[in-house]
Order: structure tokens, then C-alpha cells, then sequence
């Protein structure tokens, strides 16, 4: 029983806020700027989708994982560069005016943050791919590996059935 109900069946009304607002939400303005701070910061599996799928100028997608994952499965297009190896490929590799995306496993592993901290260091505009390799497979979308390009059923836990985008 909670706190709140406890309190009412003795006849003493307290006010004690539920979770979510036992920390007050920011300001508005405050809320705005953090929000679109982390839009500058990362980028969703769908976003990167539709941009490669359109040939949105501007953008380099890089898979940061080792060579065993990238012959696994990749996203097609993307650069393989190792995190270890960022320093001494990218600057042959990329040009300076393009926004470096990073992807790595998942959601589980921070390699992709990493990457995108080693791009920045470099002097690149970048972009964490939220979800990683892993979200790009589960949202039904076709990826490359060493036996050719393979795709799996959308997981309807990420993704509408229907293959429809949800619209976010």
C-alpha cells in the first residue's frame, strides 16, 4: 500500500508527491535547451534509415565494432573504423565537413561513445546512433554480413508490425 493510501485510511491527509515528481520537473526552458541538446548529440535507428535511404547529403555512417561483429552484420554503407583505429583512419578516410554517426552493439555498450568522443577530439561533428547495430536488425531493417544481405522480422517491441513508421 502506498504512502498517500496508507495515510488516508488513518484520516491523515498527507501530500507526499509520487516518484516521478519527487524530483520537480525542470523550468520549460530548461527542459527545451537539455532536450535539444541531446538531438545534437544522437541520432535514432529510423532517422539514420530514411537518410541513407534518401541519400541525405551530409552524413557518414561508421561502425566502430571489431572485424568478427562487422562480418556479422553491418548497416549497409557504413565505414567499418575500429574505436582503436579512429586517430589514424579517419582523416583518410572522412571528410572533415561531414557529421560522423557511431554505432556499435547496442544499447548495452557504450562503444559508440566512445567513437563519437574520439570523432569529436578529431574535430568532427558527430552523432551516437541510439539502439546500435542491434535496434537496426530488430526494427526489420536489411543489413550486410559475410554471407550477404540478410533481414529480420521487425520486433514489434521496437516497431510497428506493419513496418510503418511510428511517427515519433
Amino acid at each position: 500500500m502506498s504512502v498517500t493510501a496508507s495515510a488516508e485510511i488513518t484520516g491523515a491527509a498527507l501530500s507526499v508527491p509520487g516518484a516521478v515528481l519527487s524530483v520537480p520537473a525542470a523550468a520549460p526552458a530548461e527542459a527545451a535547451a537539455h532536450f535539444a541538446a541531446r538531438l545534437a548529440f544522437e541520432a535514432d535507428v529510423s532517422d539514420v534509415h530514411a537518410d541513407l535511404a534518401s541519400g541525405a547529403p551530409g552524413v557518414v555512417v561508421v561502425d566502430t565494432r571489431s572485424d568478427a561483429a562487422w562480418n556479422q552484420g553491418r548497416i549497409p554503407g557504413a565505414l567499418h573504423i575500429p574505436t582503436a583505429r579512429i586517430a589514424e583512419l579517419a582523416p583518410r578516410l572522412i571528410d572533415p565537413a561531414q557529421t560522423v554517426v557511431t554505432y556499435c552493439w547496442g544499447p548495452g555498450c557504450n562503444g559508440a561513445t566512445r567513437a563519437a568522443l574520439a570523432f569529436a577530439r578529431l574535430g568532427y561533428q558527430v552523432k551516437e546512433m541510439l539502439g546500435g547495430f542491434e535496434y537496426w536488425v530488430r526494427e526489420g531493417f536489411a543489413y550486410d554480413s559475410a554471407a550477404g544481405t540478410e533481414q529480420r522480422p521487425i520486433d514489434d517491441l521496437t516497431a510497428p508490425r506493419s513496418g510503418i513508421s511510428c511517427a515519433c
